[in-house]
């Protein structure tokens, strides 16, 4: 920024205020549109952990929850449970409250992280996205003829690499079980 403030003062003084101005309105608007995509979608989650549906949600995903992050507690489980919905709904700054909540539920006091905590990071940075309404939300308010053309290839993308966090996780896991083991 500096550099190009700099360049601008010898090549055109004249624009430098225009467009910090035009950049400042931009960045407003760009969060209006966000924090609206984010109401809706914040209201949505809490009306589901509200009317019970977030503890239905982590009993269909137990299984899955109980595999990954090898942990039995029902609250837990809910905020994963909650977190990973909303992620998968392209909800990534609405499922933070309940990632956040789930994490400090995980911590063991250690003040190591556990390999929980590790799996959780790695399921929120690759999580499958089934509709990615954050982006889809953005591309129809800058004016996108077709907004919702990325949902196929993102499904695609983010089946894959959280297929291959997860596995990696595990392997990883395993390999320092082990080595932890022969000490």
């Amino acid at each position: 920024m500096i550099c190009s403030v700099t360049a601008l003062i010898f090549t055109e003084p004249g624009i430098i205020l225009t467009e910090m101005t035009n950049a400042s309105m931009d960045v407003l608007r760009l969060c209006a549109e966000l924090l609206a995509i984010y109401t809706i979608w914040m209201g949505l989650l809490e009306i589901v952990d509200q009317t019970g549906l977030g503890n239905k949600l982590a009993n269909l995903l137990k299984p899955l929850i109980r595999w990954l992050f090898k942990i039995d507690d029902p609250q837990t489980s809910k905020y994963i449970a909650l977190n990973i919905s909303s992620n998968m709904l392209g909800l990534g700054n609405a499922s933070t409250p309940m990632g956040i909540k789930a994490m400090q539920r995980l911590d063991d006091g250690s003040g190591v992280i556990t390999p929980a905590m590790i799996m959780l990071l790695i399921v929120n940075a690759t999580s499958i996205q089934l509709l990615p309404t954050t982006v889809v939300g953005l591309r129809a308010t800058a004016g996108s003829t077709s907004p919702s053309d990325i949902i196929f290839p993102t499904l695609i993308a983010t089946i894959i690499t959280c297929i291959t966090g997860v596995f990696l996780t595990k392997l990883c896991q395993k390999i320092f079980n082990k080595k932890g083991a022969e000490k």
